[in-house]
């Protein structure tokens, strides 16, 4: 009945943008999950109700929480994903469940869903006690309706799994930055999937081929790649475990990397676009919460839609919103408010913003 869903996404932890760049996956903390019906779904909330527990069974998580309470029908925020043509947002639900402990229990379904489960290929350093030794952990599901071949006269359902962990080493190993794949996952590489059709992995290397090389990385790669992220040219050593020649030397891969001097400052740029939240104030009457939007592009503007869903028994008072861009009010071209319902549902606000260049764009509510 679902068109196009992303069933889990389950996040520990809080991603530090400033440090770590733009994320590959946007997730907030807790589990998430939000749906596309088909337009033939007759009664989408009890539609809606039966796959959230379905897949709180699957993935061991607490989706069975999902109620009225904390579900929302964004006017315009999320398209669907891949083939579908239905806009209709009467037919999309998303809810989030910030309270959402992420645990062994919702990795091992989620290993259990790969071709090879953990037993060969990447997954097999996917060990439980090392990757919630981490500061940060997401892993989610999506799953969307795609073409089977360029004519496009028949569909599939693709699934698509996506895990993202960040590892202090820097903490973790006596303030060197030096680390492997040993250190970090207490196991090493020896053979790929045997149903993949492809099984790489890439190391950042791009102090290395600057003017001066800041590391080492060892072995060396069979290939190299060059990307451009956020403007900034970026060169990955690649190991693809389908090339023989990579384990001819050695039965196992544990891809080393060493620092020959110290390096403060070889960080990530901060991303054009960012954005953090904070609470003001006390009590319900003189309680904030504030948003701050940031756009670090030296010339460019861009449109940004803000979705903000608030628990039902919080008071908004909608009058008292106030949007200001560089000591001025920005008007937001497009605003849906939807007052929460006492134990029904929540509040519910949209904007489009108008983010100019290189500023920042703070949003405050009581």
């Amino acid at each position: 009945e679902a068109q196009s869903r992303r069933p889990s996404s389950e996040t520990a932890g809080f991603w530090r943008t400033r440090s770590w760049g733009q994320p590959y996956l946007q997730a907030p903390a807790g589990a998430e999950l939000w749906v596309w019906f088909q337009d033939t779904v007759s009664d989408v909330d009890k539609a809606w109700n039966d796959l959230s527990n379905i897949l709180s069974g699957i993935f061991c998580a607490s989706l069975n929480f999902i109620d009225s309470t904390n579900t929302i029908i964004p006017s315009a925020s999320f398209k669907p994903l891949g083939l579908v043509n239905v806009t209709d947002h009467r037919f999309l639900r998303y809810a989030v469940l910030p309270r959402e402990v992420v645990c062994t229990e919702n990795l091992t379904p989620w290993k259990k869903l790969l071709p090879c489960s953990s037993k060969a290929g990447l997954a097999v350093l996917l060990k439980a006690e090392r990757l919630f030794h981490s500061s940060y952990h997401s892993q989610a599901v999506h799953i969307r309706p795609i073409c089977r071949d360029k004519s496009c006269l028949s569909s599939s359902w693709e699934l698509r799994q996506i895990l993202t962990v960040v590892f202090d080493s820097f903490a973790s190993t006596q303030g060197k930055k030096d680390w492997s794949l040993l250190k970090i996952f207490s196991r090493t590489l020896t053979e790929a999937c045997p149903l993949a059709s492809q099984s790489k992995v890439y190391v950042d290397i791009s102090s290395k081929t600057k003017a001066q090389e800041f590391l080492d990385v060892s072995p060396t790669p069979l290939s190299v790649y060059e990307a451009s992220v956020q403007g900034d040219r970026r060169t990955y050593a690649v190991y693809d475990l389908l090339n023989p020649t990579l384990f001819n030397i050695s039965r196992n891969l544990n891809v080393l990397l060493k620092w020959k001097r110290p390096q403060d400052n070889l960080g990530l740029a901060v991303p054009v676009l960012h954005a953090q939240r904070y609470v003001s104030g006390y009590g319900l009457q003189t309680g904030e919460i504030s948003t701050l939007v940031y756009n670090t592009h030296p010339y460019r503007a861009f449109p940004v839609l803000l979705l903000e869903t608030v628990p039902w028994y919080l008071r908004l008072y909608i009058h008292t919103l106030t949007i200001i861009t560089k000591g001025k009010e920005n008007k937001p071209s497009y605003i849906h408010y939807q007052p929460a319902q006492d134990r029904k549902r929540p509040h519910l606000l949209e904007m489009l913003i108008q983010l100019p260049a290189n500023s920042v764009t703070k949003i405050n509510i009581q």
